[in-house]
Parts: C-alpha cells; structure tokens; sequence
C-alpha cells in the first residue's frame, strides 16, 4: 500500500478537477446546440457597433423641435439643468441637421444617416436608455461589462461563457479596431474572473490584422510538432502542481492561435468579394475613414458566417475625439458619421440578402448621449439621462420606436431603461437567462447584470 501525503492526495487529486474544467473550457469550440439554453435561441452571433464618445440623441434619432424653436436662449430659463460633466454650459442648441421620416414605419432619422435611414423598417430605436456614469472610462466599463470598475467581464466574454464558440479555428469573441480603443483600454474586452479563453481578440482591418499572424516555421509540420512539445511540457506542469487556469487557457490558446494563422488571412482578404460588395461596403470611397469602417463591417460579416458569437466594431479615428464634440459639434458628428454611414448599412443589406439578418442581433449604441444645450459655443456636454440607441435582427421587431425623453431631449420620461437591460435583452435573444448564467467568483455567483435588468419585450 503505498501512503501518500495530504499535499500529493490535494495535487494528484486536484488534476481530475483540472480535466473537468478543461473539457468545460474546450466547450467554447463545440456548437451552441452542445450547450443548455433557457429560451428558443434567435440571435446565433452579435454585432456591437460601439459609437465611442456618446452620439448626440437630439441630433441622430431624437427630434425635438423646441430645441430649434428655443436655440440661443438661457436653458436655465426653460427646464432644471442638473450639474454637467463640465458645466461650461451655454445657451439652447438646435440641431444642425434635418430630420425625415423614412420606411413604412415612419422612422425619423437625421439626415447625418441616409443610408442607416433606409433600414429603420428592421431597426427598434430605443429613445430612453440612461447609464449610471457621465464619465466615459467609467461609462465605457458599464457599457461594456454592467459594472463601472475594473476588471469585469466584458459582454463578449460572458455571451462566449455561456454559449461557447460555434467555429473551431476563429475566437468565440472578436474586436475589430478601427483605429480608436476605447477610454478604459482592453479591459472593456476582457475576461475579468472568467477563464481568459473568454476575452476579447483584437483584429486590425488593415494592414496586418493581428500580430504574428504568419508562421515563422518553413511548414506546418515543423509547427505542429512545437506545439505538440508545449502541450507535452504544459500537461507535465499540470501533473506537478494540479489544476491551473493559466495553463490550462495557455493549452487551448496555443491551439487555437495554431488554427487562427491559417483562417484570419481568410476572414481579412475582402478583396475576395466581388467588386460590387466591395462598392456596397465604401471600399473604394474617397473618404479613408469610409474604406476603413467599410472593411470592419465587411469582415464583421464574414465573421458571422464562420460563426463567431460575438463581434465588437469600433470607430476609425477620424481626428474628431471620437463622437466627443464638445466643440465643433457640426464637424465632427458629420465626419464621424460619414465614416460610419455606409457601411452600416451595407452592412444591414448584406446580412438580409445572405438571409443572416434573422440570426444576428445588431447593436447600435455609445456609452451615453449629448446636452440640448451647447458646451461653450457649438459642442454639446455629456448626458447619461436619456439617449438613444437601436437595435435590429435576431429577434428584434422592426419599424419601431420605443421610449421617450421629455420635450428637450433631456431626460428620459417614458419605458425608461438602463445598460443592464440592454445586456439582459442580447442574452435573452442568444437563448440565456441573465439570471442564470452566473460564475461563482469571490464568494458570490456573479452575473453581467450584477442583480439588476430587465429584458425589453417591447422590441422584440
């Protein structure tokens, strides 16, 4: 009989744990029908087209005609200005751009999106969403992981948590960057507590999209058999010293950057559609910003067609502080949506004729929304009490117009909602219960919407 020491039972015994949560985190490459759903599943992936910076809700799908009734007076005078983010306030701004009604449904749309403007039959705006933060790094927290610290989950990470991966070779979570990340780093991508196979992977749209992309072995043979001899040394670690997170997300990762080198320069060559995707998409635009957003929405496509679960677009920097006028409010909301325009909705077009519109929920939003009144002259100042987003696809109903703000685009007066209910609504359209899909970490199961949120049937 051979006599083990507590230490070598706790080890010995502990690398079965480790198997166990190994073959859970190898999940995240089986299909979603491998995993228990607590509804019908209508979303399969997410596009998030994060607008960083906070779009102006009065000027993009907000009207409010007092504003330009009442431009250039005292807001003081009309309405309780609560405290900015600045309070450099100055006097009513009316919206520069006009608004027309579109579609069958009616839809008002600033004339800043001609092309999103043609798609509001498909499209629910939400007019009275709210965050609980004023201050982009903290908002952008919130937004992207239902808290405003640190080190949460991002919403990519907990969709690919609770789902896994449908594609063997791609992340189940994806991050084109156009140029621009947002206030808060890559921390709004992360895992946080989740095991790292969870977090955000950034891709480039141009260029290079993802460094070391291209093997430095003279054939696959030679780097199948380094990675074998990782896998090797990796496992005799876990034999040593037991179950490691760590090493147990290096032994999938390397798997999976192995795979990543043949598929990205599939996924990233857009020069294999035809030329009029390409057109569609503003590639050959004379705007650089144009071609460059063209090209994440056009990979975001292709993504979704290999089965990535979720995909985060973010802006191109088009010298404008992102959608963050606080001056040179007229210029830089024009810019920003030039670059953003068109391949929007091409984006939207694509998705319907390829019939993946149904599955794919698209997200439009920003982090917060924009004063009625002026910032100094002609910017506007943050506003986390009422602004707008929408959403369309994977469940969404179409041509509708949800929430209001009051008479000034304010403050939001009517179905009002917060962030954590925008994330328990894309759980909800990918078959999840936010309730439900919970990590015990710290002593306490956490969730994406902490102990808040409720899903807006509503819209769907």
């Amino acid at each position: 009989m051979v006599i083990q020491s507590r230490r070598d039972w706790l080890l010995r015994s502990a690398n079965g744990f480790g198997a166990v949560a190994l073959t859970g985190m190898l999940q995240r490459s089986m299909g979603a029908e491998s995993h228990p759903l607590h509804f019908p599943q209508r979303a399969k992936s997410i596009l998030f087209l994060y607008m960083d910076g906070g779009p102006s809700q009065v000027d993009t799908f907000d009207p409010k005609p007092l504003l330009t009734r009442h431009h250039g007076r005292n807001p003081a005078e009309l309405f309780e200005v609560a405290p900015t983010q600045f309070n450099n306030n100055g006097t009513v701004l009316g919206s520069p751009w006009e608004f027309k009604q579109y579609g069958q449904s009616g839809t008002p749309v600033s004339s800043l999106f001609p092309y999103i403007a043609e798609h509001v039959d498909s499209m629910a705006v939400v007019r009275s969403m709210t965050s609980n933060f004023s201050e982009h790094t903290f908002a952008n927290y919130f937004l992207h992981t239902g808290s405003g610290q640190q080190g949460r989950p991002s919403m990519g990470a907990w969709a690919t948590y609770g789902l896994g991966s449908e594609c063997e070779e791609l992340p189940g979570f994806v991050v084109l960057n156009g140029g621009l990340i947002p206030p808060g780093g890559l921390d709004c991508f992360g895992n946080g507590f989740l095991a790292a196979t969870y977090q955000g992977s950034v891709l480039k749209p141009m260029g290079q999209s993802v460094a070391n992309v291209t093997p430095l072995e003279k054939g696959p043979t030679d780097q199948r058999r380094k990675l074998d001899l990782l896998q090797r040394l990796d496992g005799m670690s876990q034999d040593q010293f037991g179950a490691n997170d760590e090493i147990a997300s290096a032994i999938e990762n390397y798997e999976l950057a192995f795979k990543m080198q043949s598929e990205i320069p599939k996924v990233c060559d857009v020069e294999l559609e035809t030329a009029a995707t390409q057109t569609l998409y503003g590639l050959d635009s004379k705007n650089e910003h144009t071609r460059i957003f063209g090209r994440e929405c056009l990979m975001a496509r292709r993504l979704v067609e290999r089965g990535v679960r979720f995909i985060e677009l973010t802006c191109p920097n088009t010298g404008n502080d992102r959608w963050d006028q606080h001056s040179n409010l007229k210029k830089g909301h024009e810019e920003n949506a030039m670059a953003v325009d068109q391949p929007i909705g091409a984006l939207l077009t694509d998705l319907k004729q390829r019939g993946l519109l149904d599955s794919t929920l698209v997200v439009w939003s920003g982090e917060f929304g924009r004063t009625p009144f002026a910032q100094g002259a002609n910017g506007r100042d943050h506003n986390p009490y009422g602004f707008s987003i929408w959403l369309a696809g994977g469940g969404i109903r179409g041509g509708v117009v949800h929430g209001e703000t009051d008479e000034w685009g304010y403050h939001a007066i009517r179905d009002k909602y917060q962030i954590h209910d925008l994330h328990a609504t894309m759980l909800y359209l990918m078959g999840i219960d936010h309730t439900r899909s919970t990590f015990r970490f710290g002593g306490r199961d956490m969730r994406l919407t902490d102990v808040h949120g409720k899903v807006m049937q509503a819209i769907l």
